[in-house]
Order: structure tokens, then C-alpha cells, then sequence
């Protein structure tokens, strides 16, 4: 059974807090949208009857939740740090040890980050039977908090723990009680936040941090994210081909798209000769098959269009 991606209280001794990262800090500079393009993608909406929305990254940095590629201010812009690879996680106890202490110090406030502009307008879209579905490469439960009911979490959700020895899925805020048990002396300053929930840490400070192990099985906890070099569920792709089937057009919103696993949706509607969309502040890798591109913030750009 999957846990829906919401979170309540933390249930430790560790002190959630508001997202202190200013809600703009994360994303790149960026003008403001003209008013034809407003009006074009106004146009593009309106036509739809059955809109199948794809989102990254760039909606979440207007939360406060950095990201891998944005120009300047992305992790691959500002460090030479590189995400967590799925083949070291499950091979490398002193990887899963540095990841997860990382991860706890990270945890009150990603887990803090709230849905902005963009999120509202989407879950609105919903609400109103404009938007048939929603799939979602971001992993922060962003959607979820707003509301979005037809949705699927491509690359899952860090609010889930998964156990790769028997299945069983818990939620993460429980794994923040046991980590607070088992290290009630471990004090380490967190570092500057990472996409994904996780903080800067020098290696050596996590030492002696201490990881649980799955109450079922004991085996080897990890969130229930596909991390780099590992591939999304099959039933999960093709139930995402089937919702772009029942559609009529594509929206792209908050992301480049370089990773195959959301690409892959684009090339699909391509096949099926779905008009296409973009929202983005950047370049993407599906430009090339799109009818309209809007460069500018998605919650901005969002928040105007009426879903009519």
C-alpha cells in the first residue's frame, strides 16, 4: 500500500521551522512575459478539453527548493557535487550512512516547504476539469499539498521510505523519530540546502551517525525516490502513456527535461501529434516540438491563465 505524500507533525524532538531559503533565492533571473505570450498560451488552454500537464524542478525553486540545472543557480551551477547514484546507495553502507545523515539534517525544511503560486493554479485547473492529469518528476509532495488528486509522482516522493528487502513502505516522518533515538547526541550544523531533501556535509561528520534498519526485516531503508541510474516502475510508465492517450494536449511546466523518463512524454505526444506547450525560464529538449514557448516563472505565468 503507498502512503499518500502528506505530512503533519514531525514526531521527534527534531524542530521543524519555515523554509528559510527567500522564496526566489533558487530561481534564475528571469524577465517579465510578454503579453502575447500570455495570450497565445491563454488561447492554448482554452482549446484544450483534456489537458495532461508534465512538471519539474522549476515549480518548486519558487517554493524555496533548489534544483540540479537552473542556470546560475542550480547544484550543477554552484558546486561540482553530484546527486546520490542508485547502484552506490544499495552497494555502499558508508554512502547509505553519509546520505541519510545528510537527509535528517535536511528533513525539517524540506519537509517545511509549502506549494506556491503555481501549484494553486494547477490543483485549480483540476478542480474546474480542465486538467485531466498531472504527472510530476519532482519528489516533495508539493502537489499533494495543494491538493492535486489526479497526479502521478514519476520519480515518487521523499515523504515515503521504502524497505529494499521486503517492500514496506513507511513514511518518512516516522524514520525522523527513529533517527533522533538512535543519535540523541549526534550535533552537526547543517550545511546549505540541496535539492531532494538533502543539506552540504562534510564526510567525516558522519561518522558516527547511526542508520536503522526496517522494522519489519531489518533490511536496508531507503526513500521511495528513483535516484540517478535507476529506472521509474514499467505500470507506472504505461499508466502515464494511457493518461496522455485520453488527452487532447501537453503542457510543460518547470523543467528542461533532460532526463529520458519525462522526455519520453513528450516524444509520445509528438507520435500522437498532441499540440504541445512550454512554461520555463530556461531551454528545454522538447523545444523542438513545441507550438508555443513561454519563458518566464511558472507561478507567475500560472495564476494568469484562467482555466476556461
Amino acid at each position: 500500500m503507498r502512503l499518500p505524500c502528506r505530512v503533519s507533525t514531525l514526531h521527534s524532538s527534531t524542530s521543524r521551522r519555515a523554509s528559510s531559503a527567500p522564496a526566489g533565492m533558487f530561481v534564475p533571473d528571469c524577465g517579465s512575459t510578454d503579453v502575447q505570450s500570455l495570450q497565445l498560451l491563454q488561447d492554448f488552454v482554452s482549446r484544450a478539453a483534456r489537458l495532461f500537464a508534465i512538471s519539474g524542478a522549476g515549480l518548486s525553486t519558487e517554493s524555496g527548493i533548489p534544483d540540479y540545472r537552473s542556470e546560475g543557480v542550480g547544484l550543477y551551477a554552484r558546486t561540482d557535487r553530484r546527486p546520490m547514484q542508485h547502484v552506490e546507495f544499495v552497494r555502499s553502507a558508508k554512502s547509505r550512512q553519509r546520505y541519510w545523515a545528510r537527509n535528517f539534517l535536511g528533513w525539517p525544511q524540506f519537509s517545511s516547504h509549502q506549494p506556491n503560486a503555481a501549484h494553486r493554479a494547477l490543483q485549480h485547473w483540476e478542480a474546474e476539469g480542465k486538467l485531466h492529469w498531472l504527472v510530476t518528476q519532482n519528489v516533495d509532495a508539493l502537489h499533494s499539498k495543494a491538493g492535486q488528486k489526479k497526479l502521478t509522482e514519476l520519480h515518487g516522493c521523499a515523504h515515503r521510505v521504502v524497505c529494499l528487502g521486503c517492500g514496506s513502505i513507511s513514511a518518512r516522518e516516522e524514520l525522523q523519530s527513529r533517527f533522533v533515538e538512535l543519535n540523541p547526541d549526534w550535533r552537526v550544523q547543517a550545511g546549505t540546502a540541496a535539492p531532494d531533501g538533502d543539506v552540504f556535509l562534510e564526510d567525516d561528520l558522519a561518522l558516527h551517525f547511526r542508520v536503522p534498519s526496517c522494522e519489519v526485516c531489518g533490511g536496508i531503508l531507503k526513500p521511495e525516490v528513483t535516484f540517478f541510474g535507476d529506472t521509474v516502475n514499467k505500470g507506472t510508465v504505461q499508466f502515464v502513456h494511457n493518461k496522455l492517450a485520453e488527452s487532447d494536449a501537453v503542457l510543460v511546466v518547470g523543467t528542461s527535461l533532460q532526463v529520458y523518463s519525462g522526455y519520453r512524454f513528450l516524444l509520445a505526444a509528438s507520435d500522437r501529434k498532441l499540440p504541445v506547450a512550454i512554461v520555463n525560464i530556461g531551454p528545454t529538449r522538447a523545444d523542438h516540438l513545441a507550438q508555443l514557448k513561454v519563458r518566464g516563472r511558472c507561478g507567475e505565468v500560472l495564476s494568469i491563465i484562467q482555466p476556461l
